[in-house]
């Protein structure tokens, strides 16, 4: 039975609140709006308005690493994974991909179905169509158990209308 990130994220979030646990944060799967809100929102490919290729290899790093792109820019990312074992590329904010990892780490089996994410096994290649609606960082990782501790994370820098950066 396949589960996805947001079903496997609702089961421990449950699981949490009936164990009287307090989480920090409210990651309650997928993403809240406030954080799409914060990384942008799914794109539409026939507005995208340039094409960045990322790679993904087994020495758990994304190349590039650091992007930078303009806000309302719609950006089609081909993701390729070189290496030998599975890999994905997910976007977020820093919060949302460490909790995911976590998540990861207890269901390594878990699949996604989310636009700003993307799984692939070994020689294979995919898309994410995104755009970002916001000034600011959008962080990225790969968040198979093991990886984004080993340092498999990047970031996206959006520049505003006026073509200057603005800090987290």
């Amino acid at each position: 039975m396949k589960h996805t990130f947001r079903d496997t994220a609702f089961a421990a979030t449950l699981a949490l609140a009936a164990a009287g646990a307090s989480a920090s944060g409210n990651h309650t799967g997928g993403h809240s709006h406030d954080a799409d809100d914060a990384i942008g929102k799914p794109g539409v490919a026939t507005k995208s308005t340039r094409t960045i290729n990322v790679d993904m290899a087994d020495n758990m790093r994304f190349t590039p690493a650091d992007i930078s792109v303009k806000q309302g820019e719609t950006v089609r990312f081909v993701i390729r994974n070189s290496g030998q074992i599975k890999h994905e590329l997910v976007l977020g904010t820093e919060k949302e991909l460490r909790e995911h990892s976590e998540v990861m780490k207890k269901n390594p089996e878990m699949e996604h179905a989310d636009a700003n994410m993307i799984t692939l096994a070994p020689g294979k290649s995919g898309e994410i169509v995104w755009q970002f609606t916001k000034a600011g960082e959008v962080d990225f990782a790969c968040l198979q158990p093991g990886h984004y501790d080993a340092g498999m994370k990047g970031a996206v820098t959006v520049s505003n209308a006026t073509g200057k950066t603005v800090s987290k």
